[in-house]
């Protein structure tokens, strides 16, 4: 099954340089399922919610629930996108709601500055 859109998968993000995000966690494909001539999927990582990051823009929580597979108040970070291959998808854990990727795209346009 390829990642789709909207879906969370466990994803191997290693390795990797300075202060990107590390080690296998789950991830959100942000890229549109239409695009793409390589094996390639955007994704933006997610990672454990710390409290301070209700501040930043760029950090959209989920919380766990039956359809996204998540075991942990979580927070997808829009700020460390990244192109990833497919051979470093593991498996599929969910996927996220219409509403909350609806605020994860506003959240990367934010980073990105788009009106």
């Amino acid at each position: 099954m390829a990642p789709k859109r909207g879906d969370i998968w466990l994803v191997d993000f290693n390795p990797t340089i300075g202060a990107e995000i590390k080690k296998i966690r789950p991830a959100v494909v942000v890229s549109s399922d239409g695009i793409g001539a390589l094996p390639i999927k955007l994704v933006a990582p997610v990672t454990d919610w710390k409290d301070r990051y209700a501040r930043q823009y760029w950090h959209v929580r989920i919380d766990p629930d039956a359809q996204n597979g998540l075991i942990k108040p979580s927070a997808v970070d829009a700020f460390q996108l990244r192109g990833i291959d497919l051979q470093r998808f593991i498996r599929q854990l969910g996927r996220v709601s219409p509403t909350t990727m609806e605020e994860i795209i506003l959240a990367i346009g934010a980073v990105v500055e788009h009106p």
